[in-house]
């Protein structure tokens, strides 16, 4: 038996995919401050098993570590595997006094903690030292971890898998639907952007960028999706301060992944450094829906992102270049083919929902 513990997710359809590929091998322990998240209504419906516990702060702690320690008892788990901050403390710290054999995190994270919360470092490296395994979900967080203190030989390196073909085979009637859902004009030129409000995100260059895209294609059309976060007030004024109104829109969530993706023309994402950034499905998702991209070279992407092969690169924190970027996919159709191409191989080649559950398998043995 394996136990799953991920804590503070509405909805993340990778669980989905892990759920369906295990089956009747995993029980998932979902740690929330609400019940019936879109991931648990996912279980139900499709008779995985799982517990919910409730999670609104850490005085709920000493209660859910004696519910955790219950459920193992139970289901005498030969596998536990963590995600995110409270489900990695509570479980790692429950399966290591239960001496569970294995005892694994993912690791979600780079130098976030480091650089915006240092004090929290320190329970970074508490997991490093409870699990037996570490995954790191790109070559940057294994170098993070290594560099934090965490023996080599925890450390596997296992990047997300995706459902590749779910990016290309979408109804053209949820795009349709989707467009008139956010009020997008037809005929409009989408530049995408998924990416929270955070200021790491590099928001602010992207915004400035577009000004000048706009300025010279009226028809041009940015799109802000997942805008939430805690710098929503900040970039919020920016856009107004920037942008006419009717230039841009809004999105704090969209359930259909797939068909928003499907909604651009081009895609931007931009990260202020080279670390902070764990992974960056984005970068994956972008190319699977073979959309042309404009990329600053952050978590995974040094892996395996090429300027003018399968993406533009530009430097970290520079509008001027993401606007040469974009002026480029702008007038040259044969780039834009070129790159959708090459994209198209090169996801297929290293993210493929088969590679990451044949990596996971041989973890689990």
């Amino acid at each position: 038996m394996i136990i799953y513990i991920i804590s503070n997710i509405n909805k993340a359809i990778a669980f989905e995919w892990i759920a369906k590929e295990f089956n009747q091998d995993i029980y998932f322990i979902i740690l929330n401050p609400f019940k019936d998240s879109d991931l648990e209504i996912y279980f139900r419906e499709n008779n995985i098993k799982y517990s919910f516990l409730r999670l609104t702060s850490k005085k709920d702690y000493p209660l859910l570590f004696m519910k955790i320690m219950q459920l193992f008892l139970k289901f005498k788990p030969k596998v536990v595997h963590t995600h995110l901050r409270d489900a990695n403390f509570l479980g790692l710290t429950t399966s290591w006094l239960l001496r569970i054999k294995k005892r694994i995190y993912t690791r979600h994270s780079s130098t976030f903690n480091k650089e915006l919360y240092p004090q929290s470092v320190k329970y970074d490296k508490l997991c490093n030292y409870l699990a037996t395994d570490v995954v790191a979900i790109s070559q940057n967080v294994r170098d993070v971890l290594l560099e934090e203190g965490c023996s080599k030989e925890k450390i596997h390196l296992i990047h997300h898998g995706f459902d590749l073909d779910a990016f290309t085979k979408v109804n053209e009637k949820d795009v349709t639907l989707l467009k008139k859902k956010y009020d997008i004009p037809h005929d409009s030129i989408i530049i995408g952007v998924i990416a929270r409000y955070i200021n790491w995100k590099g928001h602010n260059y992207i915004i400035e960028a577009f000004k000048r895209i706009r300025k010279e294609n009226p028809k041009c059309l940015l799109i802000l999706a997942n805008a939430l976060g805690p710098d929503k007030e900040r970039i919020q004024n920016l856009l107004k301060n920037k942008l006419i109104e009717n230039s841009y829109v809004e999105i704090p969530f969209e359930n259909n992944l797939f068909a928003l993706y499907k909604c651009f023309d081009y895609y931007i994402h931009t990260p202020i450094n080279k670390e902070i950034e764990a992974f960056g499905q984005t970068y994956v998702e972008a190319l699977a829906a073979r959309i042309p991209s404009v990329f600053t070279l952050s978590g995974v992407a040094p892996e395996f992102i090429k300027d003018k092969q399968n993406a533009l690169v530009v430097p970290f924190c520079d509008s001027n270049a993401i606007y040469n970027a974009m002026k480029l996919y702008l007038s040259n159709g044969e780039l834009q083919k070129t790159i959708i191409r090459n994209g198209k191989i090169d996801v297929q080649n290293y993210f493929t929902l088969n590679l990451f559950f044949t990596k996971l398998k041989s973890l689990y043995q």
